[in-house]
């Protein structure tokens, strides 16, 4: 299940989310949109996302994720295929309207509830592995890039479609809800070996009771976890739209020279999420995650006022490492903290603090990228909120067991 969860992250995260900059500099080129308009669509993305969030965690939760991610392989193709027919603005945001609900219906949020359910001792790496793909997903943006300026852009989205649905949906069926449902449990360990891991609190939380979503919500954890969260994003999903069209506006690199910065730091999130799946099940999440915004700081400084390639070199080794060690652990804490029980339900309302800077990036970046004439305030901005992040997550502390859970514990 981890294996085809690393595929369809491989599909969902080479073909669209980390290509979309090269799509938004080469229709930028052909279609003479502004940066906003385009880069709009990434924050219309995350909008359909979050806006969906809480009710498909109710209902992963209840019924399984399998059912729903078929239907979302299937609008994420239909989305690709439409997008290479399009010939205006509205049509454009048209066709991101299918992708997104198949991202969001066949993406992290369905795959992460799944796992969640089978992991615990090995949470973190489990989660790691899945986000692993998309990261290696990046590696394929050069050959977006190529093919987009080969080929053409319409030509590209067509092919991605078609192979969206034919690899994507064999994979979906790989995918199952909880291990009970099957007659097993949890870790896929024998059933006296899992009772002893429950006794173990250095290895598993099993044997506290769980958060309901209400619960969850009435604490400070929850609201912390998911404003650093999108904090994160916000940097993330700016640099996702914009970086490529900052290196071959601002910087003066070529589309195919600003895809191998991004395959780099692409690669640097692949080391960054071994690195986090080594780690993050053995040291605090939080203090982890709160360095993680730091070097995402660091990175962004140094890409908004590079003056030679090193500096280049250095934003994608720091943004790739930050994202890649971070990415995954965002879900593996709230399952520490919550539980497993109502984790679809909780992973939604959250989501619906994460989209705002998940929107907030791409389109404060682009508006400012399109008043000024160049990328260096909308950067600067995104480092700093990334700075700022960091305390969420550095007090973001376990929360205490509510009273109705405290006395079940007892």
């Amino acid at each position: 299940m981890v294996a085809a969860g690393f595929g369809i992250q491989l599909l969902g995260g080479g073909l669209l989310a980390q290509s979309f900059g090269a799509y938004v500099a080469i229709l930028g080129e052909d279609l003479g949109w502004s940066k906003a308009a385009l880069g709009g669509a990434f924050s219309f993305l995350q909008l359909i996302g979050g806006v969906m969030s809480p009710i498909q965690g109710a209902v992963i939760d209840r019924f399984g994720p399998r059912a729903m991610m078929r239907l979302g392989m299937v609008a994420f193709g239909a989305g690709f295929i439409a997008l290479s027919q399009i010939d205006s603005l509205l049509g454009y945001y048209g066709a991101f309207f299918l992708l997104g609900v198949g991202l969001r219906l066949s993406g992290f949020f369905p795959l992460s509830v799944a796992v969640v359910n089978w992991f615990e001792r090995r949470r973190a790496r489990a989660l790691s592995t899945i986000g692993l793909g998309f990261a290696v997903g990046g590696l394929l943006v050069p050959v977006v890039a190529f093919s987009l300026e080969t080929f053409g852009w319409r030509e590209t989205a067509f092919t991605s479609g078609v192979l969206m649905i034919v690899l994507g949906l064999p994979l979906v069926q790989v995918i199952r809800h909880r291990p009970e449902d099957y007659g097993e449990v949890v870790d896929g360990l024998p059933a006296d070996d899992h009772e002893a891991a429950r006794d173990q609190p250095t290895v598993s939380t099993a044997h506290l009771p769980d958060f309901t979503a209400r619960e969850a919500m009435r604490t400070a954890a929850f609201w912390l976890i998911s404003l650093g969260h999108g904090a994160a994003l916000l940097v993330v999903s700016a640099v996702t739209v914009h970086v490529i069209s900052h290196l071959k506006d601002n910087l003066g690199y070529s589309v195919s020279d600003a895809a191998l910065i991004v395959t780099l730091m692409t690669s640097m999130q692949v080391v960054g999420i071994l690195i986090g799946g080594a780690i993050g099940d053995r040291f605090d999440k939080r203090l982890i995650s709160g360095s993680c915004m730091l070097m995402h700081m660091a990175g962004m400084l140094l890409v908004t006022f590079a003056t030679a390639l090193p500096m280049v070199v250095a934003f994608a080794v720091l943004h790739g490492l930050a994202w890649g060690i971070r990415g995954p652990l965002m879900q593996a804490m709230r399952a520490d903290y919550f539980g497993r029980s109502s984790f679809g339900v909780i992973m939604g309302l959250s989501a619906l603090i994460v989209m705002i800077g998940q929107i907030a990036g791409p389109l404060v970046t682009g508006a400012m990228a399109d008043s000024t004439g160049d990328y260096e305030l909308g950067f600067t901005l995104m480092a700093l909120m990334a700075g700022a992040g960091s305390l969420f997550f550095l007090f973001a502390k376990r929360p205490r067991l509510p009273d109705r859970a405290s006395s079940q514990a007892r």
